[in-house]
């Protein structure tokens, strides 16, 4: 891809201070990233990660403390009339369709709260309309005067869409957005996201754990670990011939990959005490299983850190043994 980003983040790290006198934890910990128009990239990690923050960073409801996010060639304003209207631009989808959803309102009122927001000028019962049948809520009128107890949860969460979508923005950022619903809904709201990707150009940052998932929805994914990216590209490339030794891990416990599932020891390091070198060394089965050390490479991930991944669609991979096998 050629075109210019939509939206780019670079050199971002966001810190929380530590309590009691701890280190600040270091929540993103230098990342770049690229969406252009058009495109669908998942962001996969484990639960910690700090996949969640940056995707709240790209919403600027976290301000970085370093780096900087930049939407449509601009850097990123945040003044509250800037934001406001930024927003308008970049909509969030979360995981619980039922914490997003006031149980007090109508499916009416949800959807068109964006709009009564913005000040939206042109005819509002027309708009809400419209995003609920792009939502795939049909007849729309049908559920005008519902509230969220009398719908299943693909309902809800379609509702959130059609109340994101109602603003006609450029740029959706869903935060696990099928997690919490049954296997049988979830081929339809991912269904209706790439629909709303080919009628509208809509691009999207889908957060999730589900490599399942980004397979089935997005043209590029983006492996997270410990506040960095690790592993970068086509969808396919990385999710069939992953190259880091946590995508290798992730994928092996899909329950169709081939081979024996590799089992990570122990938890993700403390984000305020991140360990030198390659920072996920201390889980690494190429590591513990000597093959890293055949390569020559075994101080170097016990060492040397390594340098922040490029934001742009090509593949690309943070791990010294990966990078040696592929010199041999």
């Amino acid at each position: 891809m050629t075109t210019a980003p939509l939206i780019s983040v670079e050199g971002l790290h966001i810190t929380f201070p530590g309590r009691h006198g701890a280190p600040p934890a270091r929540a993103v910990d230098g990342v770049d990233l690229d969406i252009r128009p058009g495109e669908i990239v998942a962001l996969v990690g484990e639960s910690g990660c700090g996949k969640t923050t940056l995707a709240r960073a790209l919403l600027g409801l976290v301000p970085p403390t370093a780096g900087h996010v930049t939407f449509d060639g601009a850097p990123l304003d945040y003044s509250s009339r800037a934001l406001k209207a930024y927003r308008k631009r970049v909509q969030l989808v979360l995981q619980d369709p039922s914490g997003s959803l006031n149980p007090r309102h109508t499916v009416y009122d949800a959807v068109a709260e964006g709009l009564r927001i913005h000040g939206h000028g042109g005819d509002e019962r027309a708009a809400v309309t419209e995003a609920l049948n792009r939502a795939g809520l049909r007849p729309p009128e049908r559920f005008f005067l519902r509230y969220p107890h009398e719908l299943s949860g693909g309902q809800r969460q379609r509702v959130v869409i059609a109340g994101a979508m109602v603003l006609e923005p450029e740029l959706l950022v869903a935060d696990e957005p099928v997690a919490s619903l049954d296997a049988s809904v979830r081929g339809e709201i991912l269904a209706l996201l790439l629909r709303l990707r080919a009628e509208l150009g809509l691009s999207a940052l889908v957060v999730t754990h589900d490599l399942g998932l980004a397979w089935n929805i997005a043209d590029r994914v983006a492996v997270m670990y410990l506040g960095r990216i690790v592993e970068t590209g086509d969808v396919e490339q990385v999710l069939t011939a992953p190259r880091h030794p946590y995508t290798q891990a992730l994928l092996s416990v899909l329950p169709e990959a081939p081979g024996t599932p590799v089992v990570l020891t122990g938890e993700p390091p403390d984000p305020a005490r991140i360990p030198t070198g390659c920072r996920f060394h201390a889980r690494c089965q190429v590591l513990t299983s000597g093959e890293a050390d055949t390569a020559g490479v075994a101080d170097a991930c016990r060492t040397r850190d390594l340098e922040v991944l490029d934001g742009g669609a090509q593949a690309q991979v943070a791990c010294h043994w990966a990078r040696a096998s592929v010199a041999t």
